[in-house]
């Protein structure tokens, strides 16, 4: 853990909630709206939010699987997704969801024409719009979470 968490408090509720409080309920209302307000399939939004994870190595999020009208994606959907050039388990809006994730994680200077007419034959305006702001919650919260090493202090619910 990279920073003090008072005896007796959860460090991701301290931080979320309490320790900047100008701040973190702001941030923590994003990225719960990310969740609560998305019109993407489960399997599109779960590849493109595991891919995040993948390259953040946040602890917290590898091990989260979405929950929508109590489906989550199959278990072996995490190594679909690191596969995700070469897996048969994806459809196109799928593939194409972790392909986006990747290359703004790593080479959101890389996203050329061709990129994006492939992303504009699958997906709306709106939807674009929509993955772009998930990817941007998940990117800098999962590595806020990794970096002060809140991803380690939190267990999630049945672990």
């Amino acid at each position: 853990m990279n920073i003090d968490i008072p005896e007796g408090k959860s460090p991701i509720e301290y931080v979320w909630g309490e320790m900047v409080p100008g701040i973190g309920p702001a941030a923590a209302n994003f990225s719960l709206s990310v969740y609560s307000h998305t019109t993407l399939g489960l399997r599109e939004f779960e590849a493109a939010r595991l891919r995040i994870a993948q390259i953040n190595g946040c602890l917290f999020c590898l091990d989260w699987r979405t929950e929508r009208d109590g489906h989550k994606v199959e278990q072996e959907f995490a190594d679909a997704v690191v596969e995700w050039r070469t897996t048969d388990a994806f459809d196109e809006r799928t593939r194409l969801a972790a392909e986006y994730a990747e290359r703004y994680a790593l080479d959101h200077h890389g996203l050329d024409e061709e990129f994006w007419e492939r992303m504009a034959a699958h997906y709306s305006q709106a939807e674009i719009v929509e993955l772009t702001m998930s990817l941007g919650s998940w990117l800098a919260f999962g590595r806020l979470n990794h970096v002060l090493g809140l991803d380690a202090m939190c267990v999630l619910p049945g672990h």
